[in-house]
């Protein structure tokens, strides 16, 4: 156990590390796989290749945000518990403090200069996701078997598509990992460790289903507002897989169907969270704020915002305990090191849609996200650096095209 001191510093280091994120992860959940990646794999090593897609690919399978899990895991393997709260607050709260804003009416990102810059924003997220699947592609998929394994995730996913392609690519790829990496060499002594004890992990499962089953029947009961507002926010993130746009028609019939948000208010929030960094759950905090009737305003949207993300995350420490025991037998080295190269896989089907084709309109897309990767791949440019470069970037292709993108 790190001295209180030390502890305090890895605290105060996650929050500063994410918060960075925070304010610069465009692109969308996968696009933020591809920042964890760069900042925590390559640039601060605070674990290993392999022990990330391992994360990642846990993450998938469990509901919830993909993205905000693998944060929050991160932060509690490097500072604890505490930690894990740092990187998630760090990370949500510039996108959530944005749309409450929006909310209030302070819309800041119209017209062709606004949109030129959210256009650069998406363009820096093809860079990213690109340099982590050629990263992760050169360590995760060294040999022919792997290397097929993740091409076969990619071919699940063109034409499957979804949440459920994304967990069936897995499954598939552990399988074939069974079968065809048995002989690849791999020390389970390098995968991380996360500090969660047995215990913790049953009190975070009964927690959940507690919520789960008792929030509908305290709405039932009471005919209150609050927690119908809770409620709904909770069962649309402990129902989705895959988190970030698949959360969309949940929240749609939690709030739109019962009255509580019109169409308009969805669309226009939905709108405005494509146009801000960190996870697409914030969203949640935009649609707490306009919620009639109250609670609404700060208070809606907090307890919107923590109500989508807890069963996310009282799940993730539920399966974390037996996932360090997992780790260590034989073979499941051989099933993660299949779901690793289909991972890879599914980062790269995500880099051709929707990364790519939302973004990459013309050569002037294409040569500034190429620019980005050159800049990560061999400058070794930090993630911040390279969105700016690539905001700027799409205001100059808007201003040279004489229209919004």
């Amino acid at each position: 156990m790190d001295d209180h001191p030390t502890n305090t510093r890895r605290i105060w280091e996650v929050f500063k590390a994410f918060l960075a994120l925070g304010l610069t992860s465009f692109g969308g959940p996968i696009a933020h796989l591809g920042y964890f990646r760069t900042e925590f794999v390559a640039r601060r090593k605070w674990l290993n290749e392999s022990s990330y897609a391992d994360l990642v690919a846990m993450c998938q399978f469990l509901p919830g945000p993909a993205s905000s899990q693998v944060g929050f895991a991160l932060g509690l393997m490097r500072a604890g518990p505490l930690g894990a709260a740092a990187a998630w607050l760090a990370f949500t709260l510039p996108s959530a403090v944005i749309l409450v804003l929006f909310a209030y009416g302070a819309a800041v990102m119209g017209g062709p200069i606004g949109m030129g810059v959210i256009h650069g924003l998406k363009i820096v997220a093809v860079a990213i996701v690109a340099h982590a699947v050629w990263g992760m592609a050169k360590n995760l998929c060294p040999d022919r078997e792997r290397a097929g394994i993740a091409l076969g995730a990619v071919l699940i996913i063109v034409f499957t598509g979804g949440a459920l392609g994304q967990v069936a690519a897995i499954i598939v790829g552990a399988l074939a990992g069974l079968w065809l990496c048995r002989a690849k060499a791999d020390h389970c002594a390098e995968r991380a460790h996360f500090p969660v004890s047995r215990a913790a992990g049953f009190v975070s499962l009964a927690l959940f289903l507690l919520l789960l089953l008792g929030l509908p029947l305290l709405t039932t009961l009471t005919s209150a507002q609050g927690p119908a507002l809770v409620d709904s926010f909770y069962r649309a993130g402990a129902l989705v897989f895959g988190g970030g746009h698949v959360v969309l028609p949940l929240l749609e019939a939690g709030v739109v169907q019962p009255g509580w948000v019109t169409p308009d208010q969805f669309l226009a929030g939905y709108g405005a969270a494509q146009a801000v960094p960190g996870p697409l759950f914030t969203f949640a905090a935009y649609l707490g704020a306009v919620v009639e009737p109250a609670p609404n305003g700060l208070l809606g949207a907090l307890l919107a915002l923590v109500a989508v993300f807890a069963p996310g995350f009282l799940l993730l420490v539920a399966v974390l305990p037996f996932w360090n025991d997992f780790c260590r037998v034989e073979g499941a080295q051989a099933l993660m090191r299949g779901a690793n190269a289909a991972v890879v896989g599914i980062l790269g089907a995500a880099l051709y849609h929707p990364v790519w084709t939302s973004a990459i309109l013309g050569p002037y897309e294409f040569a500034l996200a190429l620019t980005g990767f050159v800049l990560l791949e061999k400058w070794k440019a930090p993630s911040w650096a390279v969105v700016i470069i690539s905001a700027l970037g799409g205001l100059l292709i808007s201003l040279a095209k004489g229209t919004a993108l």
